[in-house]
């Protein structure tokens, strides 16, 4: 009996999440040099299997990385559509953090990519600063969060929170100071209180248009 090329396509889509999975563990535990079969164990597939996926142990890298953005970036629909947006973004802020540390831990294999002249962090502002538009942008509309607020101010919140709070121990930490920074989000969202400088939070794309040697350098941090 043929199998049918949807299982095939099944199939290969979980092989190569569970590869990147394990990837970021490696990296993150073991260091830029693990070996390309201790990963595929991990997966649970052949070193073939791997290599077909990713023939370079860069490609590797700069997947892994990717995904893990993708993965709190593309979170936001789901979150949205599961909670009222305060609490979605409240929620996002955990993902960000963890995104955080898993980048941290992989900080050796990506400047190991990056210096044989691979591009991990391509699109990297785009996709944050949209993702995190459009929470506040939902937030601002139901009347939960302050309009106006510029992304950059809740970047480099997020990315102070990321730094001082990277131990694994200071993870309970992190959240009450992310309670802390949604609770300056919702001050004024019933219109008592606005910030007296524009923002542009209504527009999550203004934000790449800083994403240049100009950008702030602790958001800019976040995403390299």
């Amino acid at each position: 009996m043929t199998t049918k090329p949807s299982v095939l396509r099944a199939d290969a889509r979980r092989n190569r999440e569970r590869i990147l999975e394990a990837a970021v563990r490696a990296f993150s535990e073991k260091g830029p040099d693990v070996a390309i079969d201790t990963i595929a164990k991990a997966a649970g597939v052949g070193s073939a299997t791997l290599y077909r996926h990713f023939p370079t142990r860069e490609a590797l890298v700069e997947a892994a990385y990717r995904n893990e953005l993708a993965r709190v970036c593309d979170s936001t629909a789901k979150l949205l559509t599961d909670n009222p947006p305060d609490r979605a973004i409240r929620l996002w802020m955990d993902d960000f953090i963890d995104y955080l540390a898993a980048k941290q831990g992989m900080a050796d294999a990506l400047r190991a990519a990056v210096a044989s002249g691979a591009d991990p962090f391509a699109e990297t502002l785009d996709k944050l600063a949209t993702a995190l538009g459009t929470l506040l942008h939902a937030g601002a509309d139901a009347g939960l969060l302050r309009p106006g607020i510029d992304p950059f101010d809740v970047g480099f919140s997020l990315a102070g929170i990321g730094l001082v709070t990277s131990a694994p121990d200071q993870r309970e930490r992190a959240g009450r100071l992310l309670d802390l920074l949604l609770d300056g989000l919702r001050y004024g969202a019933d219109g008592s209180e606005s910030s007296s400088r524009p923002g542009f939070g209504h527009n999550p794309r203004r934000l790449c248009d800083v994403s240049g040697p100009a950008a702030p350098t602790a958001l800019r941090s976040a995403s390299h």
